[in-house]
Parts: structure tokens; C-alpha cells; sequence
């Protein structure tokens, strides 16, 4: 059974923005971490950035700069802001929450939502 929600995506043009958001139904005290993936057609899904209560961020080298991964209040709730989207950022992107970070890398749980698509396109 997935535990996230993922909305927020759509068309949006080469040099816009969009916000994603997941929503998890996890317990709280068992998310340490969440994380963005995003899956091109015919690619491998990707990390695209992860955080941790504690404040560790970690980003793709492709986005660095333009996306942006926060928390919300309530801390189930985590959001991805796209800006400057490129064609190249077209892909279904998902959420996974309470995975394992260390090393500066996260370790997602087998467990995910159904994805919000974002295209970009003129």
C-alpha cells in the first residue's frame, strides 16, 4: 500500500515554474528522511533531492539551483519547487518518504505513490 501522495504537476514552458507536493501517511516519528525521484521515458528513476529533520539536503547535480526541497509544518508534507524547468526535466515524478540517509546518500523504502507527470514544452 503506497503511503505518499504526489500532486502538483502539469505542461509548464521551458524557463517556468511548478510546485510539487507529497503528502505522507506514515508516522511522523518513523520519517527521518524524503526524498524526489523523477522517471524519463525509457530511464531509470533518478534521485532528484532528499532531506532530513535534521537539516541534511542533498541535490542532483542537474537541478542545483533550480529546484528547491522543503518541509512543510506539519512534516508530512514535502515539496519540491521547479523552477527554470528545462525539456529535460519532463518525467513522472514521485515521492518516498522514511528511507535511510547516510553517506550523503539516500536509501528509499519500496514503497511509492502513483507519480505527478511534469512536462515541459512549448
Amino acid at each position: 500500500q503506497a503511503m505518499v501522495v504526489e500532486s502538483g504537476g502539469g505542461l509548464v514552458q521551458p524557463g517556468g515554474s511548478l510546485r510539487l507536493t507529497c503528502e505522507t501517511s506514515r508516522n511522523i516519528l518513523l520519517v527521518y528522511a524524503m526524498a524526489w525521484y523523477r522517471q524519463a521515458p525509457e530511464k531509470e528513476r533518478e534521485l532528484v533531492a532528499a532531506m532530513t529533520t535534521d537539516g541534511q539536503i542533498k541535490y542532483a547535480d542537474s537541478v542545483k539551483g533550480r529546484f528547491t526541497i522543503s518541509r512543510g509544518n506539519a512534516k508530512t508534507t514535502v515539496y519540491l519547487d521547479l523552477n527554470n524547468v528545462q525539456p529535460e526535466d519532463t518525467a513522472v515524478y514521485y515521492c518516498n518518504a522514511g528511507g535511510t540517509y547516510y553517506n550523503d546518500n539516500y536509501y528509499p523504502l519500496d514503497s511509492w505513490g502513483q507519480g505527478t507527470q511534469v512536462t515541459v514544452s512549448s
